[in-house]
């Protein structure tokens, strides 16, 4: 992994379309809480499955891919050729790698099941130009984290902070 200079940060954004998966009436609930407070959702989710069940207020992991596909031709458009560095949680970075590596609903449910993306991991994509009739983004991280007490930085403990309800 390449550590890039100051210089070499031309252009930093913030775009709305790279928020996390809106979770609708279900945020912060777990399965058994979504069970316990919502049945009739819980029975709608099973029955539709987690790829396209959008919970009220929410979104389906469609609407995010979606919203991604959206995020993917500006950067065709306004970054072709160059690096780019996305920052995002969980949903929005698996529903990344079903779009860059052409995955269907049960492969991207598979890696989802297999586990968490870590806090501060690296998914790392390049340019193969031998992939594919015209070239396409080759995997070369997944969920790698840096070995930060290895090399005895600091870690936090600090508690999270308590925040409110969603209004």
């Amino acid at each position: 992994m390449q550590r890039l200079e100051r210089d070499e940060l031309l252009c930093v954004r913030s775009d709305e379309r790279l928020r996390e998966k809106e979770f609708g009436v279900l945020d912060r609930l777990t399965t058994h809480g979504i069970a316990h407070h919502f049945p009739d959702l819980y029975e709608q989710r099973h029955h539709v499955g987690k790829f396209y069940f959008r919970p009220p207020g929410g979104e389906s992991w469609c609407d995010v891919i979606l919203r991604l596909r959206s995020v993917m031709d500006t950067l065709e458009r306004d970054f072709c050729g160059e690096r780019v560095l996305i920052v995002a949680h969980q949903v929005t970075v698996n529903c990344f790698r079903y779009l860059f590596e052409h995955l269907n609903e049960a492969q991207i449910l598979d890696f989802d099941r297999a586990g968490d993306v870590p806090n501060c991991s690296v998914t790392s994509y390049e340019f193969d130009p031998d992939k594919g009739k015209r070239g396409d983004l080759a995997l070369r991280l997944v969920n790698f984290v840096a070995p930060l007490e290895a090399t005895g930085t600091p870690v936090t403990v600090a508690k999270d902070l308590p925040t409110s309800p969603k209004a």
